[in-house]
């Protein structure tokens, strides 16, 4: 198990619980590189995308070893381990759960055997036929195959598995076969030993971008993982594209039609506000809804503040828009993101005042504009207004960037069920009742669309107008494949540690695995002999 650090989460309070991102993928062609080492810091850009467990998977044109943990990327890598991983291509993946438990075995990237070699793979997104690819795995190659035969639960799991089922095939034309039979999300890295390739799924509702260096090429969730690795942007990966990478240069295969349907909500929250999509800055995205909030929803008062981070661009636009002046009323614990440590009944009562405290003598005696990013259940909301009024504000207004969240997503990002949306069941008056606010307003949705500057219609806005691009699975949730029962899959019974003791197994010649135990680093560090 990694490390703990002390960091704090919504498993403090899991009712406090935002939005959860899907994951971020990163992978790098570039001889004469520290490739590991580039991947690492891409995948450090892109933590705030999946924070539950990290890996990074390196092919030296003979081998791949891949190295991959539960914790955040500064707990799963340090200098002696990015130091084993030698070779000129890479795959790196920072996970947040979505099919497939928060457990060891579901780290990626993940391993498959190919009639060649092997393949590694990361993705982030959501299938939506999960059931049918794994139907589609017992007819190819049978109920014991690859990583899922040691307990991988994940649909990443069953992609790799068909990319190495086809004897007849290379890898790259096996990877347009299966690309075409899957549906929903998916934004894909993964490489064999030489080779490195991005895919996107045909609505493209995950981003995905290139970038080139002087002596390479990199694929990444969010041009900001660009920036910090010194790539140039190039263009994103298009909606049902697959992009090759190797010594020959770069290559682009069209798998499906395009049929462009990017997430709306990325540019409400889950990108960084320094990522450009579509050609849009996000931040500059933000601060308009802002100004739009203002126009669409005026009140009287006299300071306006955010929830930071997501509702600090937001903020400075409604400031700026309506004139009222811009302050700091909440200050944010630097250190949030994962921890080991089990909370307290003590711990979960101080709930949100873990992660946000008020300035008392900025707040005190004002009436607040308070602009936040969404509300899904609203207990976030509920304990700032009252933390905000215990702190001797006179009045507290709240203002939303996004219109109300009424339906689950499908896509990759772990809103709560229906059920527990709070905007399903009460209208704005009765959330505002609810959390305690003297008003409350959203934004509209054509006003966020059109700060996007995206046209509606290649936009999936799922979660605010139940609209789906993509038909939604008949069975939900997680544990679709740990409800299977296939061997390996389902009632897992055994500890994390276990899982490691299990996976020195690994070694069946039958599908070209072996493993290779680092001292002090994870089991499942593998290697093709």
């Amino acid at each position: 198990m990694a490390r703990g650090d002390g960091r704090l989460t919504h498993d403090i309070d899991p009712q406090e619980k935002a939005p959860q991102d899907a994951c971020g993928i990163f992978g790098v062609w570039a001889p004469d590189e520290e490739v590991a080492k580039l991947t690492y810091f891409g995948l450090y850009a892109l933590q705030h995308r999946g924070q539950e467990s990290a890996g990074i998977a390196v092919g030296n044109g003979e081998q791949i070893l891949v190295y991959k943990d539960m914790g955040l990327v500064s707990q799963v890598f340090d200098e002696s381990t990015l130091n084993t991983l030698t070779g000129h291509v890479a795959v790196g993946h920072t996970r947040y759960s979505t099919t497939g438990g928060s457990h060891w075995q579901n780290a990626q990237p993940t391993l498959g055997a190919t009639p060649a070699g092997t393949v590694a793979l990361a993705h982030n997104g959501n299938l939506t036929n999960t059931p049918e690819l794994l139907e589609l795995v017992h007819q190819r190659v049978g109920n014991d195959t690859g990583e899922l035969r040691y307990g991988n639960t994940t649909d990443t799991a069953l992609i790799t598995a068909l990319m190495g089922s086809y004897a007849d095939r290379t890898l790259e034309e096996s990877a347009q076969v299966v690309l075409a039979q899957a549906r929903g999300a998916f934004s894909l890295v993964f490489s064999d030993e030489s080779t490195l390739y991005a895919a996107r799924d045909p609505q493209g509702v995950r981003p995905l971008v290139l970038g080139r260096l002087e002596r390479g090429w990199v694929v990444a969730s969010e041009t900001a993982a660009l920036d910090i690795v010194g790539a140039s942007f190039i263009r994103e990966v298009e909606p049902g594209e697959l992009v090759a990478v190797d010594a020959d240069g770069l290559r682009s295969h069209r798998f499906a039609a395009a049929d462009p349907k990017g997430c709306l909500f990325e540019f409400v929250y889950l990108a960084r506000p320094d990522t450009h999509i579509s050609g849009r800055s996000v931040h500059q995205t933000r601060v308009e809804i802002g100004r739009r909030l203002a126009r669409e929803h005026p009140v009287d008062a006299d300071l306006v503040i955010p929830v930071p981070e997501s509702g600090t661009p937001a903020a400075v636009g409604y400031a700026e828009e309506s004139g009222i002046p811009y302050g700091m009323g909440l200050v944010k614990n630097a250190y949030v993101g994962r921890t080991f440590i089990q909370p307290s009944q003590t711990l979960r009562q101080l709930g949100i005042r873990l992660k946000l405290n008020p300035l008392r003598e900025i707040v005190a005696g004002k009436r607040l504009v308070v602009v936040d990013d969404s509300i899904v259940r609203g207990n976030t909301q509920r304990a700032l207004v009252r933390m905000l009024r215990e702190a001797g504000a006179s009045e507290v207004h709240v203002r939303i960037s996004s219109p109300p969240v009424t339906w689950p997503c499908y896509y990759g990002i772990d809103f709560a069920t229906r059920a527990e949306l709070i905007a399903t069941g009460l209208s704005v008056d009765e959330i505002c009742r609810s959390i305690g606010a003297d008003s409350l307003a959203y934004v509209d949705l054509d006003e966020l669309v059109e700060a996007s500057t995206v046209p509606k219609d290649r936009l999936c806005r799922a979660c605010f107008d139940g609209v789906y691009p993509i038909q939604p699975p008949e069975r939900a949730g997680k544990d679709v494949l740990e409800q299977a029962t296939i061997p390996g899959i389902g009632g897992r019974e055994s500890s994390d540690r276990e899982g490691h003791e299990r996976s020195a197994s690994l070694g069946d010649p039958s599908d070209g695995l072996n493993t290779l135990l680092s001292a002090g680093g994870a089991a499942d560090s593998l290697k093709r002999p």
